[in-house]
């Protein structure tokens, strides 16, 4: 069940995105970042997450989507879902100076970091 835990999440988050439903679908990039952050620095972790995540969504033609949740059992297993235009928006997205910040800032934070690239069977949203 654990290991569905993020594709029942990613499904739940792609029927809240209505860019998604209106879009060409197979173009896109998308990766699950699954992520363990250290309990003591779990705050900090989030607060980084916020900035570099809303800066990136608000900033970056590129990026479509991207949401972060948490295991209610496990607060320090964060998974982030993120959807990109296509693998060259990816690209550029790892290389601005937020995203760069945010590595920088968490990198001491971050006990683990699993990336997996993802395609979609179908996205659908209201």
């Amino acid at each position: 069940m654990k290991r569905l835990l993020p594709i029942i999440i990613l499904a739940a988050f792609c029927t809240m995105t209505n860019q998604l439903a209106a879009q060409d679908t197979h173009a896109y990039y998308m990766r699950i970042a699954r992520i363990v952050v250290d309990s003591v620095q779990l705050e900090n972790y989030r607060s980084a997450l916020r900035e570099g995540i809303t800066t990136a969504v608000r900033t970056e033609p590129g990026v479509i989507s991207l949401s972060a949740v948490y295991d209610k059992s496990q607060p320090t297993h964060v998974t982030v879902f993120e959807v990109y235009a296509d693998e060259d928006a990816y690209k550029t997205h790892i290389q601005t100076a937020h995203f760069l910040k945010y590595k920088a800032t968490v990198q001491k934070m971050v006990k683990s970091l699993e990336l997996t690239d993802v395609a979609p069977i179908t996205l659908a949203a209201k």
